[in-house]
């Protein structure tokens, strides 16, 4: 009898979602059901139940699959402070993993970075610049983190009432932030306070949003591997927050448990571990050895059914075992794959990501028209500087120099040397192609750093500590390059900056007359650095992490205690504060206006400032909510944001904006890790900028402060 041919219960779509997939794992003997708990899936012809491959990527656009729209790298849409724009990003990215899956199911490809499971975002809190992995997240800040993280996660996942265009991921959970070297035997030694106030929050505000499923981190976390820890997992994710989805372990995460953690002394029990305390699907080979820990009494067969409800139930909201023309989803071609409207979205998302750090004398934005420019530095002319990690593969990527090349008149000669090497001395200097720059009427050196210097572990192939970075400095070489320069230059220097994380350049901002971070800026990153350089369009990005003046400013790497990192808790000065940005313009903030000055537990308040563009051009600014508890009796930050807003604003213009403060926004977290709402006194501080005097002293709009009394 062909039973694929047979129609059972968990193949009609008219029954109930939890019906369908009890009478599926009814079908299913022991082996099978383990069959499906592991990211490669394996088909069951007898059921007509296809292979399925769970690891697929899609950080800043479908990754590792082909062609794909490649957006600005996750830190630097999180410097674009835009929620709605990264909505339409992550709506744009699951149209194109859609149209992709289709294809190559068409295709019979059933394999790896195949699939609608994304992995995706990563929204762990980038506390130590160090990290090579930080720019695949949100910045330092659990807030902007949160937003930016809701934002994507409802367009990968769309908002239909029954099926997901996608399946998105939130990970590493939890606290997980280098060092890469160590991160499959580290143990994450982190207070409450820290845990609760800085490390989980935008986990929380994920599973509240409806992320599908979430990933434990390689480290232990207070003694337990995250992939098995019955505190993160059991009692936090499952008991405390009700997470309804499935997780998964990251890959080969279940091999640490006996080979480097050593909590489990064979495959077997490290399987058993993870899957009875809460992991449902394994990244890696360890849960085929479930049928063996079932034999021996480790794992009960009910513990397997339960987890593995959690994995159909994802893949029933796919739509992978319904009609084709029940699932809208379903309709979408591949002419949405990196089409001409999200090229111009990732144009858009480059704009708004790029942060101007300096422009002495308003040496921006530049003339189309000069006599002669000339284009320096190693990253030029990269692709790689684009792309970051974890990427697509666009048909049409505009480097540095094309974008330059491509903006300027006719007139207008644009040379080119590389004229020094990314992260170490030139063998044989060229002198001369110094004497030829100093001639230009203006000079752009591309410099800082890529992804062959930081990343993740075993994928930054130039990185001498696993991705990581001993020293947040600008190499060395290049600073003496650009000294050598400015000896014999007279004429501006405009130094562009690419790289995923923050870099020292304190004798660089001594150097240059101006400076633009730039990220790994997608595939159209030149383009969009091109349009600033010469003001067809006015920066707007702002730091989603503080820029330190170096490491000595910074607390030991492996220490995950939060005191002395982030804006939130960093007393030192830094180079750059966070949420800092210049503009080609200057905005005014005044009359802050507070709906009461007294409020009850309970009630909200709402903050009103009139924002005004004094400059002669018309620009975005980015308005940013800042609260202060003045008289806690426990530690709490020095400010935390709380609220932010992008605001168009011609030359001269005056808007008013309004910012609503919930009481969770004024909930404080103490020493043992409670949430409290306290009576006394809050500052709100509304700015362009993390409210700091470094802000101010490098160009930000002064801030403006009011106080309310909490009874």
């Amino acid at each position: 009898m062909d039973n694929t041919k047979t129609f059972m219960p968990w193949q009609d779509p008219a029954r109930p979602l939890d019906e369908r997939i009890a009478d599926l794992i009814s079908r299913l003997t022991l082996e099978e059901k383990v069959s499906q708990m592991t990211y490669n899936s394996q088909a069951i012809p007898r059921l007509g139940i296809p292979e399925y491959n769970w690891w697929s990527e899609c950080l800043h656009g479908v990754a590792r699959a082909g062609r794909a729209t490649v957006f600005p790298q996750a830190i630097g849409l999180a410097a674009t402070f835009d929620t709605d724009l990264i909505f339409r990003v992550a709506t744009a990215i699951s149209d194109e993993g859609r149209a992709k899956f289709e294809a190559a199911v068409k295709n019979n490809h059933r394999a790896r970075y195949r699939g609608l499971s994304f992995w995706t975002p990563n929204i762990n809190i980038f506390r130590d610049p160090r990290w090579g992995r930080g720019q695949e997240t949100y910045g330092e800040d659990p807030f902007l983190t949160s937003q930016i993280g809701i934002a994507f996660v409802k367009g990968l996942q769309g908002d239909h009432p029954r099926y997901l265009k996608a399946a998105a991921c939130a990970k590493h959970y939890a606290v997980h932030s280098g060092p890469e070297g160590g991160r499959h035997h580290f143990n994450a030694v982190v207070s409450q306070k820290d845990l609760w106030e800085t490390y989980l929050p935008a986990f929380e505000a994920l599973v509240e949003a409806g992320v599908e499923a979430v990933m434990g981190a390689y480290n232990r976390t207070l003694g337990e591997p995250c992939c098995g820890s019955k505190l993160l997992l059991m009692d936090i994710l499952r008991g405390k927050w009700g997470f309804e989805g499935h997780i998964v372990s990251d890959c080969w995460a279940l091999v640490d448990f006996h080979q480097h953690h050593k909590v489990t002394s064979s495959p077997v029990e490290s399987a058993a571990l993870a899957i009875n305390n809460g992991c449902n699907l394994n990244c890696g080979n360890t849960f085929p050895h479930l049928v063996e820990a079932v034999k021996q009494g480790l794992v009960t067969e009910e513990t397997i059914n339960k987890s593995l409800a959690y994995l159909l139930r994802t893949r029933f909201k796919l739509g992978l075992f319904d009609p084709p023309e029940m699932n809208p989803f379903r309709s979408i071609g591949p002419e949405v794959i990196n089409c001409e409207k999200h090229r111009q979205l990732a144009y858009e998302a480059a704009v708004k990501s790029i942060i101007l750090l300096k422009n002495k004398a308003n040496i921006l934005p530049l003339k189309k028209d000069l006599k002669s420019i000339y284009v320096m530095g190693p990253n030029a002319t990269s692709v790689e500087v684009l792309l970051g990690n974890y990427f697509g593969i666009s048909r049409k990527m505009s480097t540095i120099i094309e974008g330059i090349t491509a903006k300027v008149s006719d007139g207008t000669a644009v040379q080119y040397r590389q004229g020094f090497l990314l992260d170490r001395e030139n063998p044989n200097p060229i002198e001369w192609a110094i004497g030829e720059a100093s001639e230009a009427d203006a000079v752009l050196t591309v410099m800082g750093i890529s992804n062959t210097l930081e990343g993740e572990e075993g994928d930054a192939i130039a990185s001498d500590y696993k991705g990581d970075r001993a020293d947040v400095k600008l190499p060395q070489c290049q600073i003496d390059f650009l000294k050598k320069l400015r000896e014999k230059c007279k004429q501006p220097i405009i130094a562009i900056l690419t790289g995923g994380s923050p870099i020292a350049i304190q004798e660089l901002e001594e150097l240059a007359d101006a400076i633009l971070f730039v990220w790994y800026p997608g595939e159209a990153g030149g383009t969009a650095v091109a349009d600033i350089l010469f003001g067809d369009v006015v920066p707007s990005g702002r730091l989603p992490i503080t820029f330190p003046k170096s490491i000595a400013q910074l607390p030991p790497y492996q220490d995950y205690a939060m005191p002395g990192r982030t804006y939130r808790y960093m007393s030192a000065e830094p180079l750059y504060p966070f949420g800092f940005g210049l503009s080609y313009t200057r905005f005014k903030y005044d009359q802050l206006k507070l709906s009461q000055d007294k409020i009850k537990p309970g009630d909200s308040i709402k903050a009103t400032v009139t924002v005004t563009n004094t400059g002669t051009v018309a620009a975005e600014e980015v308005v940013q909510l800042y609260l202060k508890a003045l008289n806690a009796p426990f530690t709490v930050p020095f400010y935390a944001l709380k609220g932010f807003q992008r605001l168009h604003l011609t030359a001269g213009e005056s808007k008013a904006v309004s910012f609503n403060i919930e009481p969770e926004m004024m909930t404080l977290v103490d020493e043992n890790g409670e949430s409290r709402l306290l009576a006394g006194k809050y500052k709100i501080i509304i700015s362009g900028a993390a409210p700091h005097q470094r802000s101010i002293d490098l160009g930000a709009a002064k801030p403006v402060e009011a106080i309310f009394k909490l009874e």
